[in-house]
């Protein structure tokens, strides 16, 4: 289950411009070298989707894409405030698109995902918000499992992974590892897919498991560096290339052999 100022709610171009603002000094130093490009062009995807949402007759297709990159954006945010305001512009437009559009698979899948946005900034509210994002995830599985690569499955799994267990959360290690699976089945040239398992077996000590994922990640890779190019990939790719160099380090060092502290006689 990702990432990346005053309060901005109602979605009105004015405040949230000024929101913008006030956000991106704050990333550009806030962040190392290299991830000030991905967060640039964030708010760049994010001011192209808010202005083509507004200005559409029928706006609510266009509501889930401006809900992405206020999820997008937000991973960039430096403090909880930039965070909540970008997930609720996000979280806002997709309940206007669900009450328009109920079977909308990504308004759902971007609701959960926004909300998990928010989730991050709570304190005594995040537990209800992970109840709210397990619904949310379900009923994107169920009206269209391929939305963002198996996003819903892969983010249920995420989800069942880091929530806090029984009784006082959702979280389950064996609901994460069978909804991880399905995100994969369902889309197996994703990198993030294979990761995510890789990632998910090495936090549960199953350097096995962690190791037939990075393979199977490894088989894909070749073919998914063609599939998914471009500028808007090229975050993605840094990411995964960086996750992928952890993993196989972590691996070798869970089956590198102890050596003896006697001496050989």
């Amino acid at each position: 289950m990702a990432s990346k100022s005053a309060q901005c709610r109602g979605g009105r171009a004015g405040l949230i411009l000024l929101c913008l603002g006030l956000l991106l000094p704050q990333i550009s130093r806030a962040e190392p070298i290299g991830q000030g490009t991905y967060a640039r062009r964030a708010a760049a995807a994010y001011q192209q989707a808010l202005a083509q949402w507004q200005t559409a007759t029928n706006a609510a297709p266009l509501a889930w894409q401006f809900a992405r990159t206020c999820y997008n954006l937000a991973e960039f945010a430096t403090n909880d405030e930039s965070r909540a305001s970008l997930a609720v512009q996000g979280i806002e437009a997709c309940r206007k698109l669900i009450k328009e559009q109920p079977k909308s698979a990504p308004g759902h899948y971007w609701l959960g995902m926004n909300l998990g946005q928010l989730a991050r900034t709570e304190l005594l509210g995040a537990l209800a918000l992970v109840r709210e994002m397990e619904a949310e995830f379900k009923t994107a599985w169920n009206l269209d499992p391929t939305v963002d690569h198996g996003g819903p499955a892969r983010s249920l799994g995420l989800l069942y992974r880091e929530a806090p267990g029984w009784p006082t959360s959702i979280g389950s290690k064996r609901k994460a590892r069978e909804w991880l699976d399905r995100a994969a089945h369902t889309a197996p040239d994703f990198p993030e897919n294979w990761l995510v398992l890789s990632e998910s077996a090495l936090q549960w000590d199953d350097s096995a498991t962690a190791r037939e994922k990075l393979l199977q990640l490894t088989r894909v890779w070749p073919a998914a560096r063609t599939n998914f190019t471009g500028v808007t990939w090229e975050g993605d790719w840094a990411d995964w290339s960086a996750r992928r160099t952890a993993a196989e380090g972590k691996i070798a060092e869970a089956v590198r052999p102890v050596k003896s502290s006697r001496r050989a006689e």
